[in-house]
């Protein structure tokens, strides 16, 4: 198995893992307000987040910048319930030009922090390697395939719901969005750090 390969499938199996389902809530939760015909929308979004997490990721690997591991842990739930409770709050013209331009900011900004949350991850995996380009590009490939996949599942949900189903759209956003704010909430508490 080339190095490529290997730090490919562990970026992808790290965002699907379970265990670290709070990156999973918090890719939902960005695409909470799409519906599937918005997909090219929701793929900027999603790339504009891989971007985010993918500078931080390669300056804390690197250890360019580093920032306590309790701190990051907090902030990770603090995003995501930013992230749903903005959704819960958006009105159903959620697909306005200026609500879509506010979701690519929190794109990125927040995958500047939860980049900070797979660096150390990733710096375990490397240890002492000098040469960290190809494991860090193929772990931030991964990672962005796993997150097209959880939005595709997402986003295939959402359509069935609302399409066949007869689920409001409006109803849709808000549960989804709502249950991943409490969890982000509870997430908070245990990871309280002062």
């Amino acid at each position: 198995m080339s190095e490529f390969a290997l730090y490919f499938g562990l970026g992808k199996d790290h965002i699907l893992d379970t265990n670290g389902y709070d990156h999973i809530l918090f890719v939902i939760a960005l695409c909470a307000v799409y519906l599937l015909h918005d997909w090219k929308k929701v793929l900027i979004l999603v790339t504009a987040f891989t971007i985010g997490h993918s500078i931080t990721l390669a300056l804390a690997t690197l250890r360019i910048v580093a920032f306590p591991g309790e701190v990051i842990e907090f902030l990770i739930p603090l995003t995501i319930f930013i992230t749903a409770f903005a959704n819960v709050l958006k009105r159903d013209e959620a697909s306005s030009k200026a609500a879509i331009q506010i979701n690519y900011v929190f794109a990125l900004f927040f995958g500047l922090i939860h980049g900070l949350g797979f660096s150390n991850f990733l710096r375990e995996l490397l240890g002492q390697s000098q040469n960290i380009v190809t494991p860090l590009f193929a772990f931030n490939i991964g990672l962005e395939l796993g997150q097209l996949i959880i939005v595709a599942i997402f986003l295939l949900a959402g359509f069935v719901l609302v399409q066949f189903v007869g689920v409001a759209r409006r109803d849709w956003r808000m549960v989804i969005s709502s249950a991943i704010a409490g969890i982000a909430l509870i997430l908070m508490k245990d990871r309280i750090f002062w």
